[in-house]
């Protein structure tokens, strides 16, 4: 599994006295306080979970890659979700193996030795001079509770379900299976259901998240004089996520005017005016690699227009509506149905759409203005358990320990000829994070105002 030393093109060769000179007079820096990650004793249930159902079979998941970015720049490492889950590790090229058994090992790629070797010093991608300290397997062991062994020692021969596409030098060891589908599917369901240490990081995104966007309320005189007023809230939201986590979940969508109306706008490169609308949707990451997803749209001004806050209220009811019906035992889909009902009642209300409600739902003509689902699940991915089979996630019913977005919107795209003038170019979600619990839900992003009376006080006092 080793690589050959990624050395830059343009370095100096290194001479044989240089390289004796590098291999002597270097301290003993062997840590003696590492301790075990919180996230331990709970990644050791994961997998035994996970052995318990796939008893007597050999099950490898690897971490990931780096990926370059630009020639010999990588982007900055993120394991693939799954491994995080089941070790909470968070190197490259990385292996966990649980063996038929039930045993697990985690094959790392520990710190290389002062005494041997240049990787050290010489390799620009996992040489501790260029990109930081790897922990030994002693302190590996210790902090992951797992046996841990050399990646050298890696060896996929015989049957086993691998979790494909994380790590191609870990594909082809082994030709894919229909197993490995299986594999990758559970993979994926298990996180549907939080455990009370998810919920705890979760609720750490979201709380980070809500400073960012006051952040970013406290920012607004600044960037609405900027031509780049959208970049500049963006990198507002950026560095508290930065600083209370990893980074952001996922790139921050900062939309203002009709940028709204493009639902994963994320070129965030045009400037803000006071008449218009800015819809801002982010989430901090976690140092754990949890993230919240929260949208707010606000009004630039510090009030909504009788139009703006026409359109507002329409999503707000429908969130209302949504987040009323979450609870153990509803259907996934109830929560967006509610919404959508809502938002079909106030189009025909409006006079935009002349068919019932009932009418409209079942053709669909609503969506022009309003095309994307109301929510998904939330987790160590922003979109999470995407691998999971429709019957237990799309088509399935709510359980105690899932978290899940409710994020209903309307979008008036500015060309749209069926809309009256005022009405286009305006794009509103709400979107909130909310736990199920026995008896209901639990809005995790509660200190948020959503109700536009709420939005205009908290702009203010901002």
């Amino acid at each position: 599994m080793s690589e050959q030393l990624n050395t830059g093109s343009h370095d100096l060769p290194i001479t044989g006295q240089l390289a004796d000179f590098m291999r002597t007079g270097w301290a003993d820096t062997r840590r003696t306080d590492v301790a075990a990650l919180p996230i331990a004793p709970w990644a050791a249930k994961r997998r035994a979970a996970l052995a318990a159902r796939f008893p007597g079979e050999r099950l490898v998941v690897p971490s990931g890659t780096l990926k370059v970015r630009s020639n010999d720049s990588d982007y900055r490492f993120r394991p693939h979700s799954a491994y995080s889950y089941l070790t909470g590790a968070a190197e490259p090229g990385d292996v966990l193996v649980i063996e038929p058994s039930g045993e697990a090992t985690l094959y790392v790629r520990p710190r290389s030795p002062r005494s041997e070797g240049q990787e050290f010093y010489r390799d620009r991608r996992y040489g501790e001079f260029w990109v930081g300290r790897r922990p030994d397997l002693a302190e590996a062991a210790e902090l992951y509770q797992v046996e841990c062994a050399h990646i050298d020692r890696f060896d996929l021969t015989g049957p086993a379900r691998v979790l494909r596409g994380a790590d191609p030098s870990v594909d082809a060891m082994l030709p894919p299976s229909v197993g490995d589908v299986e594999f990758e599917g559970f993979l994926s369901e298990m996180r549907l259901l939080k455990d009370e240490w998810e919920v705890g990081q979760l609720q750490s995104a979201v709380d980070a998240t809500a400073r960012g966007f006051e952040d970013v309320v406290r920012a607004l005189p600044q960037a609405l004089g900027h031509p780049r007023g959208e970049r500049y809230l963006e990198g507002v939201f950026g560095l508290r996520s930065r600083l209370e986590g990893n980074a952001v979940g996922y790139d921050s969508i900062v939309a203002s005017g009709a940028h709204a109306c493009v639902l994963h706008w994320i070129r965030n490169d045009g400037a803000l005016r006071p008449d218009d609308m800015l819809l801002l949707d982010a989430g901090v990451e976690t140092d754990t690699l949890y993230t919240a997803d929260v949208t707010r749209t606000l009004p630039l001004s510090g009030r909504f227009s009788p139009v703006q806050r026409q359109v507002y209220e329409l999503v707000y009811e429908a969130q209302t509506a949504a987040i009323a019906t979450l609870r153990p035992g509803a259907r996934f889909r109830d929560f967006h149905l509610a919404a959508m009902r809502v938002i079909c009642e106030g189009l025909n209300a409006w006079g935009l759409l002349k068919d019932s409600p009932d009418a409209l739902l079942e053709s669909g003509l609503y969506r022009r203005y309003t095309l994307c689902s109301s929510g998904h699940m939330l987790g160590l991915d922003v979109h999470d358990c995407a691998r999971s089979r429709a019957e237990v996630y799309l088509d399935g019913v709510l359980e105690e320990g899932m978290v899940l977005t409710v994020e209903p919107g309307l979008y008036l795209q500015p060309d749209d000829l069926t809309l009256p003038e005022e009405f286009r170019g305006l794009g509103v979600r709400i979107e909130d994070d909310l736990e199920i619990t026995a008896d209901g839900a639990r809005l995790m992003s509660g200190a948020l105002p959503r109700h536009p009376d709420e939005v205009e006080s908290w702009m203010a006092a901002l």
